[in-house]
């Protein structure tokens, strides 16, 4: 059986005071260690005998929740909707770093603070770059050459790091090897079910239409797997990045240039700019956001990995004129 993961309700805390911020740290640290920490169990009392493992962003949380056991307890240090680029770590993610057995993280600088803090912490954990499976695309920023960190949008990259995943918990729980292996293998044969999908999906957009501008550089694997090219985007691969206002302007004639029917605005990215992009080119922007760092909140219709490459997949096709079937998952 699948394990349920355990996301905890860490905020955002760019702005806050710092006295708000350690409080709010240390109720949450409480919460970890002594409600929800996965050596305690229901009635109170210390299992101890649970492998601890901790995700960084809630893609990875989500393929890990996807294979692992009930014999390994998960934690996602990130909630869906919080965008990894500019995350700020709170003393309760140093609590949870340093209570692991296992660290899953992307890599490729996707979550840089954490990364720094989970090397500067006192963290003894195995440390698992998930991501980093993946060969990355480079890109130039600031004439240094950047390995893009968003490789889950082609969907075989997703399986490489559903492989990293299983081999780290059977590592951790070789006792469940036989039963991760046995998860992993359904999964990924769902996710090479979704990526085929994808694949005859794009296929229908009219090719002079198979042209995408979002607003931050998260869609290159996605992009280069299915047939899509980028016109351009409001900022690079981080969203700590500010768009100039010559930025904008070269967009907006790029748009036009290109005729695209429809921009995109992104989930965890505030839309306001991408409209006014929008508005200044004469072009449409999709009504449906796509996620590019984080799945959806629980109940949503993206609330997991497989479910927002679905939803992204709809949007881009619906909005660039494509015909758009549901993703129908074979039965095993």
């Amino acid at each position: 059986m699948k394990t349920s993961i355990h996301r905890r309700a860490i905020a955002d805390y760019p702005g806050k005071q710092s006295l708000l911020k350690l409080a709010t740290g240390l109720i949450l640290g409480f919460c970890l260690s002594s409600c929800t920490n996965p050596g305690v169990n229901q009635a109170g009392e210390s299992s101890g005998s649970q492998p601890q493992v901790v995700s960084t962003s809630t893609i990875i949380a989500d393929l890990a929740e996807s294979i692992a056991t009930e014999e390994i307890q998960l934690s996602s240090i990130l909630t869906p909707g919080v965008d990894p680029h500019i995350y700020e770590p709170v003393p309760a993610d140093s609590i949870a770093l340093e209570n692991a057995d296992l660290i899953l993280y992307n890599g490729y600088n996707l979550e840089p603070e954490l990364i720094k803090l989970m090397n500067a912490a006192g963290v003894n954990a195995r440390k698992v770059a998930v991501g980093e499976v993946a060969l990355p695309l480079l890109m130039e920023k600031q004439a240094a050459t950047t390995a893009d960190p968003h490789v889950w949008g082609d969907v075989t990259n997703a399986i490489a790091m559903v492989n990293a995943i299983r081999d780290a918990l059977s590592e951790l729980s070789p006792e469940n090897a036989a039963a991760i292996a046995e998860n992993a293998a359904n999964y990924t044969a769902t996710l090479e079910e979704l990526h085929r999908w994808i694949q005859g999906q794009i296929a229908t957009i009219p090719p002079e239409n198979r042209r995408l501008v979002t607003t931050h550089d998260a869609f290159q694997y996605y992009a280069q797997s299915y047939g899509l090219k980028i016109i351009g985007t409001l900022i690079g691969i981080s969203t700590e990045e500010q768009p100039s206002a010559q930025t904008v302007t070269r967009l907006v004639e790029d748009i036009k240039r290109a005729q695209v029917p429809a921009i995109f605005a992104e989930t965890t990215i505030n839309p306001q700019l991408i409209r006014t992009v929008a508005a200044e080119a004469g072009v449409k922007l999709a009504p449906q956001e796509l996620y590019s760092d984080s799945i959806g909140v629980a109940g949503s219709e993206s609330d997991s990995y497989i479910k927002m490459m679905v939803s992204n997949t709809r949007a881009v096709v619906e909005a660039l004129g494509g015909t758009y079937t549901p993703f129908v998952e074979a039965q095993k």
